[in-house]
Order: structure tokens, then C-alpha cells, then sequence
């Protein structure tokens, strides 16, 4: 029996990306109901640790796990399997810290600022991969795919994962400041 290989398809794209959006807006909302203004103002090194130890994470698991075969073989060379995790973990520190002095410099709310322009970031890297890489006509599973999805969903994609960054950079805040209390008693 002939199996047919999977495709990735422009109208999957849109569906999740009206899904991760939804789960932005509440994620968003717990996010600036939680962290008043002096607290983000305080998360400059935590963000910049989390989005380091976050990014090199999430990039060994793509270029180790089942990812590497279903797309990142097709635009890197092996050699990048040991090179992108670090090396991406440390640009994404910076973009952390970037996102973050930006956000508190912006009008509005900090939070709300830092988790769209976490979505942002994925622009850069995604539009290169389509166009730099021709992604999407190497990649068999992603063929057929319209760039604007893939844009679009990557949008709502990396709000749910700078926000997670934000997530656990409050909590190694916590950590610190409990242990410096903790530390003086």
C-alpha cells in the first residue's frame, strides 16, 4: 500500500492562526492583569535569560526532533543541527532585551507592547526562510503553501511564545527575590 506524503496547506495556516490568536488574547489579558508596570520594568535580565535558555531549547528540539526530517534538512546543512541551537539562543537573548527596552519606551501598556513586538520578530527570520532559503519549495510538506498564512500565523505563533518567555521570566524574578529574602533572614 502507497502512502501519500502529508501536505501543509494555506487555509490550515489561517485556521491556526485564528486559533493561536484567541490564545494570544487571553494570554495577553492574564499577562497585563498580572505584571503592573514596576514589575516588567524589573524583568530586564530575566527576559533576556528565559528568551536564551527558551530559543536554544525550542531550536534543539526543531533541528533534533521529528522537524528536522519533515523541513529543517531541506534548508540547513547538518553541520547547523549543533550550530543553530546556541547561536539562535543567543540572537533571541538579544531580541529579548531589545523587545523589552523597546516596550517600555513605547506608549501604552509595556506588556501588551512586548508581546506584539515579539510578534513581530518572527518577521524577520520567517521572510527569510521563505524567500532567502525557498523554503516553500524545498520543503515538500510545505508546498503548495501561501506565504501571507505562514506569515500570518508565525505572528500569533511568536506572541504565544514571547509570552511564555515572559511567563517564566517573572518566575525566575520570583526565584531571585525569594532567595535574597530568604538570604537576609
Amino acid at each position: 500500500m502507497m502512502q501519500t506524503a502529508a501536505k501543509l496547506t494555506s487555509e490550515l495556516f489561517w485556521v491556526s492562526a485564528l486559533v493561536t490568536a484567541l490564545i494570544d488574547v487571553g494570554l495577553v489579558l492574564l499577562l497585563v492583569w498580572q505584571i503592573k508596570p514596576i514589575r516588567f520594568r524589573q524583568l530586564k535580565w530575566p527576559v533576556a535569560g528565559a528568551s536564551l535558555v527558551f530559543w536554544s531549547a525550542m531550536w534543539a528540539w526543531a533541528m533534533w526532533g521529528s522537524f528536522w526530517d519533515l523541513a529543517y534538512r531541506y534548508i540547513f546543512p547538518d553541520w547547523a543541527r549543533w550550530v543553530v541551537p546556541p547561536s539562535y539562543g543567543l540572537l533571541f537573548g538579544a531580541v529579548g532585551l531589545g523587545i523589552w527596552w523597546l516596550a517600555i519606551r513605547l506608549p501604552g501598556n509595556a506588556v501588551v507592547n512586548y508581546c506584539l513586538l515579539g510578534g513581530l520578530a518572527s518577521l524577520p527570520g520567517h521572510l527569510w526562510a521563505i524567500y532567502g532559503r525557498e523554503m516553500f519549495h524545498k520543503v515538500p510538506i510545505l508546498q503548495g503553501v501561501r506565504p501571507a498564512s505562514a506569515l500570518v500565523f508565525g505572528l500569533f505563533e511568536f506572541i504565544v511564545y514571547w509570552s511564555l518567555i515572559l511567563i517564566i521570566a517573572v518566575l525566575l524574578r520570583r526565584g531571585w527575590d525569594w532567595w535574597r529574602y530568604w538570604r537576609r533572614v
